[in-house]
């Protein structure tokens, strides 16, 4: 089960990065559009339309994506300057802590962002850009990303006290 999960977490860190390169390229497409536009005007649309909306919803996507995977790669920002100073039970103690309260706190945010993809679904909502994107499809995303965040720090949590020693430590470790 560790080795599935490590695979969807990699694979969604994937997906993030390949939304950060999308990003990338319809930026610098509209720029380029912009610049043939002023050199040759009317020729080409000078413009995309909505892409400023359209990387805004890849941008979510990729941030809460990739959440999963940053965590179990140890490349969130950790303070470890005081918990390394304890003792092995003390830094046990203050894992465990820190992963309960998150798995309480993700699963808020959890419920709450479904939550929200259910009324946009429910409401029919859309961007209101150029071009009407459903609402529930960047949310949707949003929201399995966040959710795997909870499964990831669930996991973590298990590794915690299948460990008995804390594992949160080194960045290596986990």
């Amino acid at each position: 089960m560790s080795r599935l999960l490590q695979n969807l977490y990699n694979v969604c860190g994937m997906i993030a990065g390949g939304l950060i390169l999308c990003i990338c390229l319809l930026i610098s497409a509209q720029i380029c559009l912009n610049a043939f536009g002023r050199f040759a005007p009317g020729i080409l649309p000078s413009t995309i339309p909505s892409y400023a909306d359209f990387s805004g919803f890849m941008l979510a996507g990729a941030t809460f994506l990739a959440m999963a995977h940053t965590l179990r790669a140890g490349g969130h920002i950790r303070v470890n300057l005081v918990v390394s100073r304890l003792p092995k039970t003390a830094q046990f103690v203050a894992e465990l802590f820190v992963l309960i309260a998150a798995t309480g706190l993700i699963g808020y945010a959890t419920y709450f962002m479904g939550a929200l993809v259910v009324e946009s679904v429910h409401y029919g909502d859309v961007s209101n850009g150029i071009i009407p994107v459903p609402l529930w499809i960047p949310q949707g995303v949003a929201a399995f990303g966040i959710g795997l965040l909870l499964v990831a720090v669930i996991h973590t949590l298990f590794d915690l006290l299948a460990a008995r020693a804390p594992i949160l430590s080194s960045p290596g470790e986990v």
